[in-house]
C-alpha cells in the first residue's frame, strides 16, 4: 500500500514539472526602458548594404497573430488600430471604421485609404542585419504584433512618401508625430538586434540630445 502511494506520488511529482517549467507559467520578460539619449547609445553602428535584398524575402502578410480568424495581419492591424471599430464580416472584410493616421494627423474612415507602415521598412532591416536572417525570422518580423510600434496604420500617402528612408532622409509631417517616431523607430531597432549607419546615427542623436531628450524608450528583445 505505502509503496503504491509513493510510486504515485512521484508520478503526480514528474506530472507537475512540464506544468511549472512550462513557458505559460512563466511570466514574459519585463521590457527595457530607458531614455532616448541612452537607447541611441545601444544601437550598434555598421556600413549599410543593401546587396541581395528583394521584398519577397520578408513574407507578408501571414496569418497573423490568431490563425483562426480568418484575418491576415493587415487586417489584424487594421483591427486593433482602430479608434471605432470597423465591421468585420465574411472573409474578414472591414467596412466602415474610423482611424488616426500619426505621421501625418489625418483621420481616415476607409480601410483602404490606409497601409500598414513597417516602423523599420523592410529595406533599411535588411541592410541593418536581417540579410542574415533566417527565412523564418524575417517572416516574424514583417508580421510582428507583438509590439505595437512595429506596424502602425498609416495614410498611404505618407508611408510612400517615407518608403524606405530612415530618420536622416525622412520624418512624420507632423511635429507632434517626431518623438513619438524617434522613440519608436529606436525601440524596433533594438528589439530586432538591428544596426545604424552613420548618417542616421547622427539623425538620431540630434532628435535625442534635442527636441525629444524627454521621450522614453520601451522594448523587449525579440525572441
Amino acid at each position: 500500500m505505502i509503496k503504491n502511494l509513493v510510486r504515485g506520488f512521484g508520478a503526480l511529482s514528474l506530472a507537475l514539472v512540464p506544468l511549472l517549467s512550462s513557458p505559460a507559467a512563466q511570466a514574459a520578460p519585463a521590457p527595457e526602458v530607458t531614455t532616448l539619449a541612452d537607447a541611441v547609445g545601444l544601437v550598434e553602428v555598421i556600413e549599410e548594404d543593401r546587396v541581395g535584398y528583394t521584398r519577397s524575402k520578408f513574407k507578408h502578410w501571414n496569418s497573423g497573430d490568431d490563425a483562426g480568424d480568418g484575418c491576415h495581419t493587415r487586417n489584424e492591424v487594421l483591427i486593433a488600430e482602430a479608434v471605432v471599430a470597423p465591421t468585420v464580416e465574411a472573409g474578414c472584410k472591414l467596412s466602415g471604421g474610423t482611424w488616426r493616421s500619426y505621421y501625418d494627423g489625418q483621420e481616415v474612415t476607409s480601410a483602404g485609404s490606409l497601409d500598414i507602415d513597417h516602423m523599420v521598412p523592410l529595406a533599411e532591416a535588411w541592410d541593418s542585419g536581417a540579410s542574415a536572417w533566417s527565412v523564418a525570422r524575417r517572416e516574424a518580423y514583417a508580421n510582428h504584433q507583438g509590439a505595437d510600434v512595429s506596424l502602425v496604420a498609416v495614410t498611404a500617402r505618407s508611408n510612400r512618401q517615407k518608403s524606405d528612408q530612415d530618420p536622416a532622409d525622412w520624418m512624420p509631417p507632423s511635429p507632434q508625430a517626431q518623438c513619438r517616431y524617434m522613440g519608436e523607430w529606436v525601440a524596433t531597432k533594438l528589439r530586432w538586434g538591428l544596426t545604424a549607419d552613420d548618417r542616421e546615427l547622427e539623425a538620431l542623436k540630434v532628435y535625442a540630445e534635442g527636441p525629444c531628450e524627454d521621450t522614453v524608450v520601451r522594448y523587449t528583445p525579440a525572441a
